[in-house]
């Protein structure tokens, strides 16, 4: 029995892709270059901030990317964190549901940890997530390292055999594969094109985050 849940933010529990395209692009044309489809960064998101920059930049052709690209990206996104961001359809129904049959409930994401509890709490989702929340920049290394799920399981007294992280990128699945936890993807997430090649039989993938309930 899964008796602890861990979601990824971007794409499982959010859609932050425009939010985070109009950051990305915002920073490509004040260098001078084309802006990038929504659904391409869309694909670049899962990694952390550093790496979404700088795949970003060379799918954009910046020619000499400045050393304060990063800096730039995340003053950017901070200014625009939950100007089109919002919970999948049937999120807070799903997370009601779970609390309601006592299985804890945990975030594990690659988004800062300062920017993934400001977006939690503006959102009025922190309350769900009885088992805490650990993001990047914090005491962990990022995914695909398993050192946060297995912190999570931990801190909740759950073996973690009995974890399931729910994710819609390929950095989930090796994390959960890492650490010795279930997976389940994400189909309806922007990421999960990364996730698909990764996945087999065995694992759990879900349209709509209420068929997780089943």
């Amino acid at each position: 029995m899964i008796q602890l849940i861990a979601f990824d933010l971007d794409g499982t529990l959010v859609d932050s892709r425009r939010d985070l395209a109009d950051s990305v692009n915002a920073l490509v044309g004040e260098l001078g270059c084309d802006p990038l489809s929504e659904g391409l960064i869309g694909t670049m998101v899962g990694d952390g901030a550093r790496q979404l920059v700088e795949r970003a930049l060379a799918a954009a052709g910046v020619p000499h990317p400045p050393a304060n690209a990063l800096e730039r990206f995340l003053d950017h996104y901070d200014r625009r964190l939950l100007v089109h961001t919002k919970p999948y359809d049937g999120i807070v129904e799903m997370l009601g549901a779970l609390e309601a049959r006592g299985i804890r409930r945990a975030v594990l994401t690659n988004k800062p940890q300062s920017a993934a509890e400001r977006v939690l709490d503006g959102l009025a989702l922190r309350r769900w997530f009885d088992a805490g929340v650990v993001g990047a920049e914090g005491d962990y290394p990022r995914k695909p390292h398993p050192a946060g799920l297995l912190a999570l399981a931990a801190r909740a007294g759950v073996p973690i055999e009995a974890a399931l992280l729910v994710g819609d990128g390929g950095q989930d699945v090796e994390t959960a594969r890492h650490a010795g936890a279930r997976i389940c993807g994400a189909r309806y997430g922007f990421g999960f094109p990364t996730a698909a090649g990764l996945l087999d039989e065995a694992d759990w993938v879900i349209d709509t985050p209420a068929a997780l309930l089943a």
